[in-house]
């Protein structure tokens, strides 16, 4: 048996990261590009709306994950993934407007160092652009039968839509009550992560219809979609607790990480962390002894351990495809931080 050095490792996990980059640039970004063209031409008189799309489209939204998942499953099932370019461009506008929403329902001002449209430009000129994005990709989504979609299969992506943006805005509006509590168990926050990965499962249940899919085949990529989905929130809260200003955002403003959840469980250690997030301001320490207590408990290795399972759910209903299923399962392993990950301090110390 050969021994695997903890280099070896790390090599092999960058590797992963940058085939999954590599992958989703070569799939998504033409649709990206495509979506930031229709939404760039439009004619806008008011000078800080137009300032906002532009930063939006052009240096904020680089998101080729969506457009690349809808052209991988497509072909997985055996269809062109070239159909799948109108949806692409009409759901990268629309998940594009979820997300500037969500950034104000959440007070989120920036986000990975970069100010989001809101943090810029304000509330109002935010709920505009968003509403813009999201009318766009409607609009677009109606004419994508001029472009190859079958105009029998229309109604039904829409429909796949309307339930959608219901079982998200469910999901926010339930996690809302999260807000300020620390008595919020893992099964309820994992059930409105479930729910809001409803945005990756609606993905991969458009696509393998435009493919052709069977009934099982679509049933299966849609489960997919949903694991998939969840990883990539859950993969956000572990990234969110070794990012000081965004963990401190979490702590006041929105919902707590489960590792945390998982950390106040434990009678021996909730009576710290409580006297820590119940402060009117947390500092840089309060924030490390937060980390630092999560990872020594247990709640950073039991979300690691609840990854790893869903990882391994999602890859059981893809392994049967013909087709791409190296591709899907990379996505899911590209969701999984190195087992090399420091959790020891936060970034920002």
């Amino acid at each position: 048996m050969k021994c695997t050095t903890n280099k070896q490792k790390n090599v092999n996990e960058n590797d992963i990261v940058e085939q999954v980059q590599k992958l989703l640039e070569e799939r998504g970004s033409k649709a990206l590009e495509e979506a930031r063209n229709q939404v760039l031409q439009e004619k806008v008189e008011c000078k800080e709306v137009r300032e906002a799309l532009n930063y939006f489209m052009q240096e904020y939204w680089h998101d080729t994950a969506r457009p690349a998942l809808l052209s991988l499953v497509c072909e997985a099932v055996g269809g062109d993934p070239e159909l799948t370019t109108p949806i692409a461009i009409s759901m990268s506008l629309i998940s594009g407007a979820i997300d500037i929403h969500d950034d104000i329902i959440d007070h989120s001002k920036v986000k990975g160092s970069r100010p989001t449209v809101l943090g810029k430009f304000g509330k109002d000129v935010a709920l505009l652009v968003g509403d813009a994005l999201l009318f766009k990709g409607f609009a677009l989504l109606h004419e994508s039968v001029e472009r190859g979609v079958p105009a029998e299969k229309l109604p039904i992506i829409i429909g796949i839509i309307k339930r959608m943006f219901f079982e998200l805005g469910d999901a926010e509006a339930l996690e809302l009550g999260f807000r300020g509590r620390i008595d919020v168990t893992p099964e309820e926050y994992l059930h409105v992560v479930r729910k809001k990965a409803a945005d990756v499962e609606a993905h991969t249940r458009i696509s393998a219809i435009l493919g052709g899919g069977s009934k099982e085949e679509i049933e299966a990529l849609s489960e997919y979609g949903r694991l998939l989905g969840m990883l990539i929130i859950l993969r956000d809260d572990l990234i969110d607790m070794i990012d000081f200003e965004e963990a401190v955002h979490r702590f006041k403003s929105e919902c707590l990480p489960l590792p945390i959840l998982y950390t106040l469980q434990n009678p021996k250690t909730n009576s710290t962390l409580s006297a820590i997030l119940l402060k009117k301001t947390i500092t840089k320490r309060d924030a490390n002894v937060v980390l630092q207590v999560a990872n020594k408990e247990g709640g950073l290795g039991l979300v690691r351990k609840l990854m790893q399972e869903l990882a391994e759910d999602a890859y059981s209903h893809v392994k049967n495809l013909k087709q791409n299923k190296k591709y899907l399962w990379l996505l899911v392993k590209g969701m999984l931080l190195p087992e090399h990950q420091n959790f020891a301090s936060t970034t920002n110390t």
